[in-house]
Parts: structure tokens; sequence; C-alpha cells
């Protein structure tokens, strides 16, 4: 397992990451998972013997339950891991109930470390952007946290990238916490990231954690065209993350990520995510599973190299548009770009 700098932190973390959306079940996560204690510990052994170093969860994640049963897990090895947890969705049905206001901030990191049984998060996210509450107000709150050694890093997540450059500005004028991290969604089914937000990861020195690296398994090469989806694909449930917009597209990537699997006979699933892994700014996969098996397979992908051919195959069957102003930056622009201009028009 490699292991890697988290952005301008000095923390280092697996190329690959335990998620945990699939811990508890409840509620829509049903559609997700359903994994309980025995499993949790069986699965996070998996991780541990193969090097994984970091655990992400959410308090939203089966409303607690996630939580709870990574703390059941960890307990006794809490020093071989770190965590990574979450705040900003409902957790209530009361007005102050979600968001990233200081109240909710403070009282969500309170009950996550209640739910895990630890004294301190090791990364603690926003989990999405609220426009409502100031900036100051959200970092001020992080801030508090982690001189009071509730929290020891903070990072973002699913920011657009003016929201995550407006965040670090704050953060350099009132001398608060910055985000050492973002993490977004990022596949070879939607590289919608590379247009700013990689760019931003790279000139800003963050890390990025990328969630559902196999696109809620639809490159995990059981969607191939003329074939039914199997029976316990998320997609065929209410669950519609990530959406579809181009289902002949994704039958194309599928397809060549299989032929590249047979190649090195590895899963296309293992194709895709060291496909990631080989992309600029990308810092650690948080992948998850619904049991032992699938997961050892995934994990498999951070010791997996592609060629340079098998890359730039990838690239080609999956390129997003060049859309403005990047496709008049690369036409007028190109005789000075930087090293994160070149994550995209290079």
């Amino acid at each position: 397992m490699e292991y890697r700098q988290l952005g301008r932190s000095g923390l280092k973390v697996s190329t690959m990451t335990m998620g945990t959306m699939t811990f508890g079940g409840e509620g829509g996560f049903a559609n997700v998972g359903n994994t309980d204690v025995d499993e949790a510990r069986r699965l996070i052994d998996v991780c541990l013997e193969r090097g994984v170093n970091l655990i992400d969860t959410a308090d939203v994640y089966s409303q607690g339950t996630s939580e709870q049963i990574v703390g059941e897990a960890v307990k006794g090895r809490r020093d071989d891991v770190l965590l990574a947890t979450k705040v900003r969705m409902p957790m209530g049905d009361g007005p102050n109930d979600a968001g990233l206001s200081r109240e909710h901030i403070v009282r969500g990191c309170e009950d996550s470390l209640r739910r895990l049984g630890v004294d301190h998060i090791d990364l603690y996210q926003v989990h999405a952007w609220d426009g409502v509450t100031p900036l100051e107000e959200t970092l001020e709150a992080l801030d508090t946290l982690v001189r009071k050694g509730k929290i020891r890093y903070i990072g973002c997540s699913n920011y657009s990238a003016w929201h995550l450059m407006k965040a670090l500005g704050v953060s350099a004028l009132t001398e608060t916490q910055r985000f050492v991290s973002q993490q977004i969604h990022y596949t070879l089914q939607a590289r919608e990231a590379e247009y700013e937000l990689v760019p931003a990861t790279i000139d800003q020195g963050l890390g990025i954690l990328v969630w559902s690296p196999l696109a809620g398994g639809l490159l995990s090469g059981k969607f191939r065209r003329g074939q039914d989806a199997p029976e316990t694909s998320r997609h065929l449930t209410e669950w519609d993350e990530p959406p579809v917009r181009d289902r002949e597209k994704l039958y194309d990537i599928v397809e060549v990520a299989v032929e590249i699997g047979e190649a090195h006979g590895v899963s296309a699933a293992q194709v895709s995510l060291a496909w990631l892994l080989a992309k600029p700014g990308v810092t650690s996969l948080v992948v998850g599973a619904r049991n032992a098996d699938q997961l050892t397979d995934n994990l498999a992908a951070a010791e997996l190299e592609l060629t340079a051919d098998e890359v730039a195959r990838l690239d080609e069957v999956s390129a997003p548009p060049l859309l403005y102003p990047y496709w008049h930056q690369r036409k007028t622009a190109s005789d000075r770009l930087s090293p994160a201009d070149r994550t995209l028009l290079g």
C-alpha cells in the first residue's frame, strides 16, 4: 500500500480509504448495504491487513448508526487507524439540525465523538455547501474544535471551485484552520471535477479523496451493453447517485475497462480504480463493499499499474467536452499554462 501526503498537512494516508456508507442499512441507506458490527470488523480486518489506515464515515449515514458501528469495530485498535467523518446534513427535524452554523457543527462534533467512542476525530469534513451560514462562522467553529483537540484536520466535500477558493481566502484573512482536503466525486464516468476542482487542488495544495470511485458500481464491469443489471444494483432502486446522463458512453467506457482488465487478469473495477490513482492530485479512493471478496478485489487496485497506452485509451473513451473558457484557453493561452492548468489542457 502506498501512502500519500494529505494536501499540505503532514498527515500520510493510504491510497485506499475504507468507506462505510454500507454500515447500518437504515432508511434510504438500505439501498447501499446493511453491514452489521461483526461484518464491519471483518471488513476492517481486511483493510488493516492490506495497509489501509483511513476509515471514512459521516453522521448522516444511517442517521448515526454507521458511526456507532465504526466505533465498535475499531475498539482496541484506535491507534491503528485514522477516522474521518462529516457534518452538515439533517440529523433531525429542528431548524438547527442541519447546516454549517456554529451550533450545528459543535453539536455535531460532540455527537460524532460520542457515537464513535473516541476523544478526537482525525479528519472532520463539511459534507456539503451551506450558502446561508457565513463562512467566517463555519471556519471559526472548526478552528475552535481543532484548538480544543477534538479534531486534528479539516476538509470539505462537494464544494464547487468558487466555494473552495472563497473558503481558503476566508481562512487566510481570519487566520483560521485551512481545509487540507476535499472529498469529491470523480470517476471515468463523471470527470467534471477536472474542469476546476482538480486544478484548484494542484494550485492550492489540497488532497483529494474520491467518493464512490466506481460510480456506485457502474464501473464494476457488471453493467454491460445488452445485459441486465445485477439484481443487487443500487441503481435499480430509488438511489440515483451518480446520475447516468449518457448510457451508451458508459457502456463504451466499461468495454474498454473490461478489455484492459482481461489483459492484466484483473477486474474492470480494478482498472477503473487504478486509472483514478494515476490522475493528478488524487490522494485516496474511498471504497466501500458489501462483502470481503468485493473489498479485497477493490483494494488490489492499489497494486495495479496501467501502461501509458492503457491510460490514454481510458482517457479518450471517457473524455468530457472542453467547455468555455477552456477551449478558448487551449487555443489562445497554451503558451503560458501552469501545472494546474495542464491537468486539463496539457
